[in-house]
């Protein structure tokens, strides 16, 4: 059967070609990091720069990257505009402190990395990283206060758990980037994401905070934290507090803001609060039903009925859209917001996602021009010959432009892209694998050309020296799990 790749005539020879993909993967990488250029422009400019050197022609430059943009935007942009819809509610509403706090106020403090890891990897699904590190930074700072605990002992679960979701698991840019270019089945490189997400988010959260917090040791920055809390700070971070070892005010109540203007105790939308069990099922409604999908499409007729509306129900748009519905209801409505309230909690996610539509937008059609002009039948001919693994060469080519670029979602775009022919030589479930390994390979050795390094240095007040050798080491740990866990994963499927 004749597949895209074979249909494509390459715009000139192999080696122009190559010669172009790296020009233009230089440009993007030149223009971000080193002139501060915006991503979007910048990906515009580095579509440009291949197309001419490729000898694709104007015409046809513009009309790949157009068509790029268009189909990517159709695909990935609603959903992403879905899920922020209810990351917003979940934050609007107090849902995410309600969940943190029912956690962190039941667990014992050898349990709390554990714990911060669970909770961070739940609020991660629907909430953009940036967004999940602004609500639960607060939280880890006063855990890390009240216990004299070493706040990379807890901090770094958080981080692992936020960071591992962001990269592997849809809704989530990243995945549903390449997701879209490889072609593969959103269900079950869900089903897949999230076996990987699990024991990675162990090992790089758990597991690394327990070791690095033993050598890295920082004072728990306080600028953030409420004032009867800075008052009441006692002795700082220790590194060698025993599991176990009490809190300095036992039971009391973990107080974390709300961007409805108040505090887990006193949400912003009057004196209720959202139900905890109601939020997590909120959370995971359209997670389940995207498995549920994918799990009927395996053990169920195809022509049953129950297969007909799993497959209906399982739709991501759907799947999405059911969740703001009903987090309308278990979220906004059980807060006491009115209609105009819950409007405004809607649509006030959206502005902030506009940046990235539009990078994930210029990258769709990146990625087009890339396949249109053959650099894809390129290089999938040549991991043939040399008989390098889809997986290995998905992960080693998003390694590379993440460590250049810093962006994770211009390393899953671009890599998928160059790839995407491979795509083709596989199965089912080995198309989903590599949408993996692509996204595992995007989150490699964070550092200074990243906005989320910068981030994470200056909420837990770290130094450059410290930042690189935590949050940075951490990515790593994540990225080259990831990759493991992928590659057992394809031995067994």
């Amino acid at each position: 059967m004749q597949t895209l790749a074979d249909a494509i005539v390459p715009a000139s020879g192999n080696a122009q070609l190559i010669a172009a993909a790296l020009l233009g993967i230089a440009a993007v990488v030149a223009l971000i990091s080193g002139l501060k250029v915006h991503p979007f422009l910048a990906l515009i400019l580095g579509t440009a720069v291949l197309g001419v050197v490729a000898g694709f022609g104007v015409t046809k430059t513009i009309d790949s990257f157009t068509k790029g943009v268009g189909s990517t935007v159709g695909s990935v942009g609603l959903l992403i505009a879905l899920g922020a819809m209810i990351g917003g509610l979940l934050a609007d509403s107090g849902g995410a402190d309600r969940i943190v706090e029912s956690v962190v106020n039941h667990v014992s403090l050898h349990r709390l990395p554990w714990a911060m890891g669970g909770v961070a990897a739940l609020i991660g699904l629907p909430l953009f990283f940036e967004v999940g590190v602004v609500l639960l930074v607060p939280v880890v700072l006063l855990v890390s206060l009240r216990s004299r605990a070493n706040l990379l002992r807890i901090g770094i679960p958080a981080l692992a758990g936020l960071s591992v979701l962001h990269g592997l698991v849809p809704p989530h840019p990243g995945p549903l980037v390449a997701i879209d270019a490889l072609k593969a089945d959103l269900g079950t490189t869900l089903a897949f994401g999230l076996l990987v997400a699990i024991p990675t988010v162990i090992l790089a959260g758990p597991v690394f905070g327990n070791l690095i917090s033993r050598y890295v040791v920082i004072d728990t920055p306080r600028q953030i934290l409420p004032e009867h809390e800075m008052a009441g700070a006692g002795a700082p971070a220790r590194a060698d507090l025993a599991p176990g070892d009490e809190l300095r005010n036992p039971g009391a109540p973990v107080e974390t803001a709300t961007r409805g203007g108040g505090t887990a105790d006193a949400p912003g939308f009057g004196s209720r609060r959202p139900d905890v069990v109601a939020t997590v099922l909120t959370v995971l409604l359209p997670v389940v039903l995207m498995l549920l999908r994918a799990i009927g499409e395996v053990v169920l007729d195809p022509e049953s009925t129950l297969s007909k509306v799993l497959v209906v129900a399982g739709t991501p748009v759907v799947a999405l859209l059911a969740g703001v519905v009903v987090g309308m209801f278990t979220l906004g409505a059980r807060v006491g917001m009115d209609r105009g309230q819950i409007s405004a909690s809607l649509g006030g996610a959206l502005p902030g996602i506009a940046g990235i539509l539009l990078i994930v937008a210029a990258g769709g059609g990146f990625k087009q021009t890339l396949i249109d002009a053959g650099v894809g039948q390129v290089v999938g001919n040549a991991a043939k010959g040399a008989n390098l693994s889809p997986l290995l060469l998905g992960w080693l080519v998003a390694v590379g432009i993440r460590l250049a670029t810093g962006s994770a979602t211009v390393a899953t775009i671009t890599a998928a892209g160059i790839v995407a022919p491979l795509a083709a030589t596989l199965d089912k479930p080995g198309v989903a694998l590599l949408a993996l390994a692509i996204g595992s390979g995007s989150l490699f050795f964070s550092h200074v050309n990243d906005a989320g390094f910068w981030l994470v240095k200056e909420y837990f007040g770290m130094t450059v020296g410290q930042t690189l050798k935590t949050w940075s080491v951490m990515e790593t740990i994540i990225s080259v799990c990831g990759l493991v866990f992928v590659l057992l994963l394809n031995v067994i499927v």
